[in-house]
Parts: structure tokens; C-alpha cells; sequence
């Protein structure tokens, strides 16, 4: 297992990469008082140790009419093996989920999903979830208003990072001391959501 520090500079460029990764390098070597050369260096370093995984573009999900947020709880019959890869596999080809968790709990897993419109929704539960093997029990929560989102993770620049990257490629952020969080710019996700049981239970 390798392990290397992020310093000062280098979550500064993140944080600048995550707040607008369209930037060039002279822009965000700017920003962050270096020359380009050494700047992007160190960009190129963060990309090989898996720390910027990608750069991609943040969608508006309203003027494009996917106007739908559910949470969706998912219960299987039991917790064996080829049930959660079944499970995993089915899921990761459905682009209407955008995440999934292995959960502790009444659940097994979480899921947060985006539609068009609720016969979307109906259609994903019914015609899709509840058809993979092993899924007992299908619970569903409409979004009723988004109170906030972000995507920016909270890099404290006066806290350093150490990277560790294991052989096998998997790769983890472990900070060596623990965030200072400002309370006045803390957020919570916790939109109001109305319950949305499926009824019957399917029970496989």
C-alpha cells in the first residue's frame, strides 16, 4: 500500500476543480498561486492517485423533465451472496437510479432515483425492481421539494489528507485529523418526503 499527503496547494486545487472543472490550467494555476507547469503537475498527480476520479458536467434535471425524485427502500429475501450481486448487477444497468447503498436497518438497500413523471416511477417499480430475484418488500418516498444539494466535498484546506492507494487499485481518502465544520454553512438534505408504500408487498 502507497500512501502520499495532500498539502495545502493541492486541496486547493480541488476545491477549485470541484466548484468549476472547466477551468484551464493557467485559470486554476492562478487561483491557486503557482505556474501552470508545477500546477499542472500536480493536477495530473491527484488524476493518477484516483483522487479526481472524472470531470463531468452538472445537469439542470428540472428543464430537461425529469421532474421526479424518489427514495425507494428495497428489502430482499435473504443476504446471500448471489442474491446481492444479482441485485447489484440489474441495478447498475437502470439509468434512472442515481445511487444505491447496502444499508443497515428494516432495509437492505437505498436507493435515490430520477424520472419524468410518476407513471415513470410506477413503471420502474412495478416493471423492474420488483422483478429482480431475491426482492421481497419494495418501499417508496416522493421528493416533495429539494431543500439542497451539493457535490462539492468539504475540503478543509488547514487539514491535510493522506491518500492511500492499495495494490489492487482501490483507492481511499483519510484525513489525519478531523474536520472543523462551520456550523452557519452546514446543510441539510432532508427534503420533505411523503410516504409512497407499493402495495401488495412482492414477495418472490
Amino acid at each position: 500500500m502507497m500512501t502520499t499527503s495532500l498539502d495545502r496547494i493541492d486541496i486547493k486545487i480541488l476545491n477549485e476543480l470541484q466548484q468549476n472543472a472547466s477551468l484551464t490550467n493557467v485559470e486554476l494555476a492562478s487561483r491557486v498561486n503557482l505556474s501552470p507547469s508545477p500546477c499542472l503537475a500536480r493536477v495530473k498527480t491527484l488524476e493518477k492517485l484516483g483522487v479526481i476520479d472524472r470531470r463531468i458536467a452538472v445537469l439542470d434535471p428540472a428543464l430537461l423533465g425529469i421532474g421526479v425524485t424518489a427514495f425507494i427502500q428495497i428489502k430482499l429475501e435473504k443476504q446471500v451472496q448471489t442474491s446481492l450481486e444479482t441485485f447489484t448487477r440489474v441495478i447498475d444497468r437502470l439509468a434512472q437510479v442515481m445511487e444505491c447503498y447496502l444499508m443497515t436497518g428494516d432495509s437492505d438497500y437505498m436507493l435515490r432515483v430520477m424520472v419524468s413523471d410518476i407513471e415513470d416511477l410506477e413503471d420502474l417499480i412495478v416493471n423492474k425492481l420488483s422483478r429482480i430475484p431475491g426482492v421481497s418488500s419494495i418501499r417508496s418516498n416522493l421528493v416533495l421539494k429539494r431543500i439542497s444539494h451539493k457535490t462539492v466535498l468539504p475540503l478543509d484546506t488547514n487539514h491535510p489528507i493522506t491518500v492511500k492507494v492499495c495494490s489492487s487499485s482501490s483507492r481511499s481518502l483519510e484525513r489525519t485529523t478531523k474536520p472543523r465544520y462551520d456550523a452557519a454553512s452546514s446543510s441539510r438534505s432532508d427534503a420533505p418526503v411523503a410516504s409512497m408504500p407499493v402495495s401488495p408487498a412482492i414477495a418472490w
